[in-house]
């Protein structure tokens, strides 16, 4: 197992960046602020009303989880959070206060790479109290007919993710990665989030990926055939962004976990829904300071 780091950790200084929703489509402008010791990962932004809302970046403060992972609900919520928490994860970072101005954290390149450079832009300082950890004990799994995700008991932190798309531009893909800060930022952070033209439509119709385009994601169309002029970054990098979200929505324990994370088509409901059952039995795991 890797050397992990024993304190907690936050920003020397905040970091600000703007862009656009891949589903709202909506201007969003974010600041990334240092935090006090045990303060965790706040979202705070303002209502309609003009009243200020936080979020405990927690899985207990979701809501709807289907295309991306979203805080809140109703009009106060902040949607699609999972590539920054991907990268706060990855970073080690443990108390920060991000304001957001809409409802939607931007898209930026698909991916985390921007956030990647932010932080080691501005650097990053250790704290003086110990960080607790979840230390999966035993086994949690959770399921679906098509896939599942689980947690088992391991010496670091792992994910083993597959997917499997009938498009053969896809077709079956697996990924086993250790979570580092260096890992992340050279294997991870630049695979973008990926959609189909045949789906464009059904989205728009229903508000979503209104932001979407060939500079923030890989798109498929109608011959089953990647358009971005560019190409992938990676041969797998669908797999690739598959593990990106699961490092971002397992981000939402509240604390870094020791363990294995493994899935199957798995997606933000089901890693989510993983998360929680973890959390509802106090058996699985061992919170404690290493």
């Amino acid at each position: 197992m890797r050397l992990m780091k024993r304190y907690q950790s936050t920003l020397k200084n905040a970091v600000t960046f703007k862009g656009y929703g891949v589903h709202s489509g909506c201007l969003s402008v974010v600041k990334v602020c240092p935090a006090d010791v045990g303060c965790g990962i706040i979202f705070k932004r303002f209502g309609e009303d003009g009243k200020e809302q936080m979020f405990q970046a927690h899985v207990s403060q979701t809501g709807k989880t289907e295309l991306s992972t979203v805080l809140g609900h109703g009009d106060v919520r902040v949607e699609t959070i999972e590539h920054l928490m991907a990268a706060i994860a990855a970073y080690d970072l443990d108390n920060l206060i991000i304001e957001v101005s809409s409802n939607e954290i931007p898209i930026l390149d698909g991916a985390a790479w921007q956030y990647c450079q932010l932080f080691e832009k501005v650097g990053i300082v250790q704290q003086a109290v110990l960080r607790p950890y979840f230390i999966i004990k035993k086994p949690m799994r959770v399921e679906t007919t098509n896939g599942f995700a689980e947690f088992l008991p391991f010496n670091g932190r792992r994910f083993d993710v597959t997917i499997d798309f009938a498009s053969s531009a896809i077709g079956k893909q697996q990924l086993s990665f250790d979570l580092t800060s260096q890992a992340f930022r050279d294997d991870l952070s630049r695979a973008r989030t990926f959609g189909f033209v045949k789906d464009v439509e059904k989205l728009w119709t229903s508000g979503k990926g209104l932001g979407a385009s060939l500079e923030n994601s890989l798109i498929i169309g109608l011959n089953n055939q990647i358009i971005n002029s560019d190409g992938p970054y990676f041969e797998n990098e669908f797999v690739r962004h598959k593990t990106l979200d699961a490092v971002g929505d397992t981000a939402l324990l509240g604390a870094p976990f020791i363990g294995l994370f493994r899935s199957h088509c798995s997606g933000h409901a089901l890693n989510s829904q993983l998360v929680k059952a973890v959390l509802t039995d106090e058996s699985c795991y061992e919170k404690s300071i290493l």
